[in-house]
């Protein structure tokens, strides 16, 4: 059995832990991953500077975890207790009251709010609210010839089609997703989670207020009868599974299908792999690269490491992907990648990220048939963190096009399943109920709490 606290090839700047943050890492993680598996299937890391954990990089191993609830519990308050407030890494990983960092009976009843809350969202009316909000950004670029797809198009279709969801005022919805960026990229991170509080706050508010048919009106009325402290976490997992990971994998498919060769051929002759490249940057290079934390209850031997109790174990998405023992393996329409999670914990919503995500490359090539990367693909730059795989930017050149100017739409609009189809757990015909009583009061409150009831007037 060997430590993780003296590897073979230490790095004194980093106490023998390779760091994941950093553009040395951004530009080029795959040679991070390689050095890693020379520990094994798991192999210590830093997060940030003096943030230490464990990286599970090896496909099997990522499995035994992930379907391991028990002995790799989500909850990470007793390794959050040791980590200073101003950690950048913290509101990524803090303890919210919501699904992901949740197991058993808890982990259960919060999910089923998302899951049934997700089931009355009709995907015709998704693929058809998708469509319509792709050709109105496309109209706004499609005459210049040179557009950057991130900043223009993979960003914000995802945030306009939040908006939609959650019946989110446009200002609100912007203001949203600056946090949560600011959050992935640890800018500010401390301030970042106060900002996406009070907008989940204003939020909850407005649709106590004001129900509709809209997720947040679903998940108040859901039988669960989640507080509003729940109800804003479960809103905040939402939103940062929805935007920023889906903003990456449409951004990393357009990417792949303009610059590799083996799709430039079917592009030429008319022909669009959309779901292949899905299939391919799933696997490849997943959105959420290194993400799902568990902290071990006890000291515990793993895969021939001593795992210390109460320290992150993070799982590599990227790296268990691309696993060499996996070598060889067919991708197309192979769905065995563990960009979603896999276990009691798998993404509750990978139907409809893969059906948005697919919709709007559809919609790109289709309208700019001769779209190419404005810049060598070796040359785009990635943006640094440990979590996520994300473009900065993806300029393209093309044809001009004159496509009609599409109006906008006030969000909330939509009426995605008025008359869904019945759950389990979900009543067919109601869409909001009073607020419950408050769940009964621990002796000392998160801040978060407070917060909430501040802004509430309370």
């Amino acid at each position: 059995m060997t430590s993780q606290a003296a590897p073979g090839q230490a790095c004194p700047a980093h106490q023998g832990r390779m760091p994941l943050h950093g553009p040395e890492f951004a530009a080029d993680p795959a040679a991070t991953y390689q050095a890693l598996r020379a520990h094994g299937p798991v192999a210590p890391v830093e997060l940030a500077p003096g943030v230490p954990a464990n990286l599970v990089v090896g496909y099997t191993a990522a499995l035994d975890v992930l379907r391991n609830p028990s002995a790799f519990p989500r909850d990470p308050r007793r390794w959050q207790a040791k980590m200073p407030p101003d950690s950048p890494v913290l509101p990524m990983m803090m303890y919210r009251p919501n699904c992901l960092f949740t197991d058993g009976a808890q982990h259960a009843r919060l999910r089923a709010v998302v899951t049934d809350s997700l089931a009355r969202v009709d995907p015709n009316a998704l693929r058809a609210q998708v469509e319509q909000t792709a050709d109105r950004l496309i109209s706004r670029f499609a005459g210049k010839g040179e557009a950057d797809l991130l900043g223009e198009y993979a960003k914000l279709l995802p945030l306009m089609m939040f908006n939609h969801l959650y019946g989110c005022p446009p200002e609100l919805g912007d203001r949203l997703v600056v946090a949560m960026r600011n959050i992935f990229d640890m800018i500010d991170p401390e301030q970042a989670n106060v900002e996406l509080t009070q907008c989940m706050v204003e939020l909850v508010t407005l649709k106590r207020e004001r129900p509709d048919h809209d997720m947040p009106s679903w998940m108040m009325a859901h039988p669960a009868r989640l507080n509003d402290e729940e109800l804003i976490h479960q809103l905040v997992l939402l939103m940062g599974a929805g935007t920023e990971p889906e903003q990456n994998l449409i951004a990393n498919g357009i990417r792949l299908l303009l610059a590799d060769d083996r799709f430039a051929g079917d592009l030429s002759g008319g022909s669009m792999p959309v779901e292949e490249a899905l299939d391919e940057v799933l696997w490849t290079d997943p959105p959420m690269a290194n993400y799902s934390a568990s902290y071990p209850v006890e000291d515990v031997d793993f895969a021939g490491v001593r795992l210390p109790a109460a320290e992150p174990v993070v799982i590599s998405f990227a790296a268990a992907n691309n696993d060499p023992a996996l070598a060889g393996q067919q991708r197309s329409g192979n769905r065995a990648h563990l960009a979603w999670s896999a276990g009691v914990h798998s993404c509750p919503a990978q139907q409809p990220a893969r059906l948005i995500a697919s919709v709007a490359m559809e919609k790109i090539l289709d309208a700019l048939p001769d779209m190419r990367l404005a810049v060598p693909a070796d040359e785009l730059v990635w943006r640094p963190g440990p979590f996520h795989r994300a473009l900065t930017a993806l300029p393209v050149r093309f044809t001009p096009v004159a496509v009609p100017a599409q109006p906008d739409e006030s969000p909330g609009d939509t009426r995605w399943n008025v008359q869904p189809t019945p759950s389990s757990s979900t009543p067919p015909a109601v869409t909001s109920t009073p607020s419950p009583q408050p769940s009964p009061r621990e002796a000392r409150r998160p801040w978060w709490s407070s917060l909430a009831r501040f802004l509430r007037g309370r």
